[in-house]
């Protein structure tokens, strides 16, 4: 279990400066994040569902598939985050809990993004399970980074990224951004899709290939 420290309800007064202003500002407290994504005190609660997540995966007619098997509601994957401030220099906190599946041979993914204030980095720490975080620029660089439990991926502004779960359990992160960020899903949308694609390599691990549908990123 990891603790973080949050609580909108206590507050303080900062001690009188040379001008004699005074200042409220909001002092660190206590929230607890589970090994499973769960969040006591989260500000914010959204899920994807397998309908959610057309045009995601290559092969169509194996996610129609599943749909039809599944159903569109079945969970892919959700996120908890806790904003406790707005304004420069705010934090967004939460955790993405990604559930092991596959669509033919791509392992189960986010829908990825780029922030839309580009310049903003982010911080994603293995909590549970075994995923990939895909990274891309819209320039065209490409790195993949293997996280697992205590493994962390530190994401600089403008970098596309994606969560994988290659494994059979959970992927859980636990991930950080300044609350100013925003996100852009549109821009790997409108590429047809990231320029690789991370698939099960029929040896019991996963590779990375090239996505023949992706025409490369604007802009």
């Amino acid at each position: 279990m990891c603790m973080l420290l949050f609580d909108s309800s206590i507050r303080m007064r900062s001690q009188p400066m040379q001008s004699s202003a005074q200042m409220q500002v909001d002092l660190p407290a206590v929230i607890e994040i589970q090994t499973t994504g769960e969040m006591n005190g989260r500000t914010r609660l959204y899920e994807k569902h397998l309908g959610d997540m057309s045009g995601v995966y290559l092969d169509t007619e194996q996610y129609e598939q599943a749909v039809a098997e599944s159903g569109p509601d079945t969970l892919i994957y959700f996120v908890n985050e806790h904003k406790y401030q707005d304004g420069p220099g705010a934090l967004i906190v939460g955790t993405s809990t990604l559930l092991p599946g596959k669509v033919g041979d791509e392992f189960a993914v986010t829908r990825g993004h780029l922030h839309a204030t580009a310049n903003r980095a982010e911080l994603y720490h293995c909590l549970s399970g075994h995923g990939v975080m895909m990274l891309e620029t819209a320039s065209g660089e490409v790195s993949t980074v293997e996280l697992t439990p205590g493994k962390a991926v530190n994401v600089p502004g403008h970098w596309i990224h994606r969560s994988v779960n290659v494994g059979t359990e959970p992927f859980v992160t636990l991930f950080c951004y300044a609350a100013d960020a925003g996100q852009n899903y549109d821009i790997i949308a409108d590429a047809g899709g990231m320029k690789t694609m991370i698939i099960d390599d029929g040896a019991g691990s996963w590779t990375a290939v090239p996505n023949p549908r992706h025409t490369g990123y604007e802009g």
